[in-house]
């Protein structure tokens, strides 16, 4: 039988906009029953576009203007546990502030979709872009993903929550996008009509697993563990459960995004984009918005005849190990830059994951770790080049045991 035709899509609407309204116009679209915000700086705007767009009618959700980001995921998980979609925004302290909530979110298997504005941590104070905020709590059982455009931000927010309410899934997703540089960063893009949206995300079925009704009472999140009875065998099958969600939630991103390019046109790398990687000899990581400057300098040095790549981590978690372990078996050396620092190593977040994958494939190259970005510092093509010449060299050098740290002297 033949897959029924899809009605063609409505004509292009294009409009000039940044990422946090590009978050926000996907919000709306998406349709949630409820949203609970606080402003805080680089999201500040996003919410105030959400609640602008609440307050104008063009989005009908219930919205919470809880006293601190504490109330704001707390709000959030009783309207979840009712059945309804929802949506949230936060970054730095105010994710610190969240993260009790936070833990919880994922453990209740709550499908709560979350823009994290990336913001760097303190102390010395910064309300500037790093990616330290979502690194610190990127253990904690929700799904991952990083944007490179404004575009992106607002396809990936909508397919998150495709992705979140799915039953082999059902946890918290974040988006992560880069603050100040796609928080206030302005590009043209393309807005989906409701209608096609609402076709792609189709009937909610938000929480089939445990619903609030006060006609059939339930306890939720109860106490577990104990010398006695069932507890700790309750709180394994609970962990075992959420592990299981979050290793099916890569086959569901992709999945999801292949829907996505058949519906809309646009094609996204669900888990990781390889960027002239057919006949590299090494290659960069990357991470968000910092993948534009890298390509730029690859292409650069591609026409000087370095054979160079990219590998652009999308989906950071469940960390995609089968999807990067073919380009991790090509190459002869790899550079990893990190925009935040795994202090117990003294490296990068992404640099501590590289070797693992590598230790997993059984493979031994050289890798070299770059720490750049922090409190809103440019990474720029010269610095690529940086990371290029010296990733180059390590295919006949041993690397360094001390991370190189990109903006040092700027």
């Amino acid at each position: 039988m033949n897959a029924p035709e899809r009605a063609p899509l409505a004509a292009p609407k294009y409009i000039v906009s940044e990422g946090n309204e590009a978050a926000a116009l996907a919000v709306a679209l998406a349709r949630p029953d409820m949203v609970s915000v606080y402003p805080i700086t680089p999201q500040s705007s996003l919410v105030e576009h959400v609640a602008r767009l609440i307050a104008d009618g063009r989005m009908d959700a219930d919205i919470v203007d809880a006293e601190g980001e504490h109330s704001v995921l707390s709000v959030l998980q009783g309207a979840a546990l009712a059945g309804a979609r929802t949506y949230t925004a936060t970054c730095g302290p105010g994710l610190a502030f969240m993260f009790e909530p936070y833990f919880r979110t994922s453990g209740m298997r709550l499908p709560i979709v979350m823009s994290i504005v990336t913001r760097d941590g303190i102390t010395p104070q910064s309300v500037w872009g790093g990616h330290q905020d979502a690194m610190t709590v990127r253990e904690v059982g929700w799904v991952q993903i990083y944007c490179e455009t404004v575009q992106e931000v607002l396809d990936t927010t909508l397919m998150a929550f495709k992705i979140a309410e799915h039953r082999d899934v059902m946890l918290p997703v974040n988006i992560c996008l880069d603050g100040n540089y796609l928080s206030y960063g302005a590009s043209r893009i393309t807005v989906p009509e409701q209608a096609d949206v609402d076709a792609f995300l189709g009937a909610r079925d938000v929480n089939w697993h445990a619903a609030l009704d006060p006609l059939r009472p339930m306890a939720v999140d109860p106490l577990t563990g104990g010398a006695s009875g069932s507890g700790p065998a309750t709180f394994v099958r609970y962990r075992k459960g959420q592990c299981r969600g979050m290793q099916n939630a890569l086959r569901v991103i992709a999945e999801v995004h292949d829907e996505f390019a058949a519906r809309f046109g646009r094609s996204w790398a669900p888990l990781l984009e390889e960027y002239h990687m057919d006949d590299a000899e090494f290659a960069l990581m990357t991470l968000g918005s910092m993948s534009g400057a890298a390509k730029d300098a690859v292409d650069e040095a591609r026409a000087d005849g370095v054979r160079v790549g990219i590998i652009k981590l999308k989906t950071f978690s469940p960390f995609p190990v089968a999807a990067l372990l073919p380009a991790l078996s090509r190459i002869r050396a790899l550079g990893v830059v990190d925009r935040s620092v795994g202090f117990r190593w003294n490296c990068g977040p992404m640099y501590q994951e590289a070797l693992a994958a590598l230790y997993r494939s059984g493979r031994h190259i050289p890798v070299a770790s770059f720490i750049g970005g922090l409190a809103g510092a440019d990474i720029t093509v010269a610095h690529f080049h940086r990371v290029i010449a010296h990733t180059q060299s390590l295919r006949t050098e041993c690397a360094d045991d001390e991370p190189i740290w990109l903006n040092e002297h700027d």
